[in-house]
């Protein structure tokens, strides 16, 4: 019989886990910072595991020492790139007027003075479309800027949590073994197995798809610049960085890459003749940058998409869209990692089911 002695108590049950679970997440939320310094040390760490092993396997180097020399490869690369981009990225990134935004808007403006002014010449009437009133409203001239900021801002504030991270990171290359043996402590006997075979495979498979993504966003890289380059187009450094940038977002990434390049590369010839250059240029770009996505998508994305992560890419594309309608831009980036480290579990759980052993046949 429930009597008011037991309700009260479970009203009071409820409400201890209810504060157990508030106080949790403020504590989580506090500790964000550190918890995104291992999440980043976890990455470097799949990242780095084959590089450690073929040091050890390979060119016979101690297990301290090819740890060590793990990290100088990270620190060389981060501290060169630091040198030779983001400067580059600053000063030319001033020449374009990114970080201006009322230069941005006066430059936009002209822009579409010159459009009308091609319409009109052929006889389309744009005054309601392109009226420079409806298109100040419509438009935030702050976007261009708060995104090129927001990626300095997260070079400038990784590089302050840069020695934190290399610390946890040579740790958790130099000692993995004896926090495997630890987080054995804490795993059920009946489950350790599983687990801990789950934790090799996902290993082994997020560190192929990092590496393949760190590779793929360098190509596009270096094939925007020399499509920005070959038709002339100022301050090509800067725009193949935002364009590659925003190649991490699968399908969606590429197509705002494209206009946004299109819209940069119009507002880099304003003193050129709308109909006879800015026009011609723009539409050389964008079946530039189509081209390299067509190289990138048939080439590049199969490789790490599908053999990286041992998914067909139809399975992929479905994932990514069902992670953009639910959590956007975030949900499309950690995605495909996400199913990656979900399918490794379910294997290993729930090897007997048919649909589990379809979609992980390739694991």
């Amino acid at each position: 019989m429930i009597t008011p002695k037991i309700i009260a108590n479970g009203i009071v049950r409820a409400v201890a886990i209810l504060i157990f679970i508030a106080l949790a997440l403020y504590f989580l939320y506090q500790i964000q910072n550190i918890l995104i310094y291992l999440l980043v040390s976890l990455i470097l760490t799949l990242v780095g595991s084959p590089i450690l092993d073929f040091l050890k396997n390979k060119l016979k180097f101690k297990h301290t020492l090819a740890t060590i020399a793990v990290l100088s490869f990270y620190f060389l690369i981060i501290l060169g790139f630091i040198m030779m981009f983001v400067p580059l990225i600053i000063s030319q990134g001033q020449n374009l007027s990114l970080l201006n935004t009322i230069e941005i808007e006066k430059n936009s403006l002209k822009l579409i003075e010159q459009i009308n002014i091609f319409l009109e010449k052929h006889h389309i009437d744009s005054a309601k479309v392109f009226d420079p009133n409806n298109f100040k409203s419509f438009i935030n001239f702050n976007m261009v800027p708060n995104f090129l900021n927001s990626v300095l801002g997260t070079i400038s504030g990784f590089g302050m949590g840069f020695g934190s991270i290399l610390f946890i990171t040579f740790f958790f290359l130099k000692d993995k073994l004896i926090i495997l043996q630890g987080v054995k402590l804490l795993i059920p006997d009946s489950h350790e197995e599983k687990i801990l075979n789950s934790v090799e495979k996902i290993n082994l498979l997020l560190s192929r798809y990092f590496i393949g993504l760190l590779i793929q966003l360098f190509i596009v890289f270096i094939l925007y610049i020399i499509v920005l380059l070959v038709f002339g187009i100022p301050n090509a450094l800067i725009i193949a960085f935002l364009c590659a940038v925003l190649n991490i977002i699968p399908y969606l990434g590429p197509l705002i890459a494209s206009i946004f390049a299109a819209i940069l590369t119009m507002l880099n010839n304003l003193d050129s003749d709308f109909q006879s250059e800015i026009l011609p240029t723009t539409i050389y770009v964008l079946i530039g940058f189509w081209i390299v996505q067509l190289i990138d998508n048939n080439f590049s994305q199969p490789i790490i998409f599908s053999k990286s992560v041992s998914s067909h890419p139809l399975e992929i594309f479905l994932i990514i869209l069902i992670a953009g309608f639910s959590f956007g831009i975030l949900g499309m980036i950690i995605a495909i990692p996400l199913y990656t480290i979900l399918k490794v579990i379910f294997k290993e759980f729930f090897p007997n089911n048919e649909f589990i052993q379809h979609i992980t046949k390739n694991i």
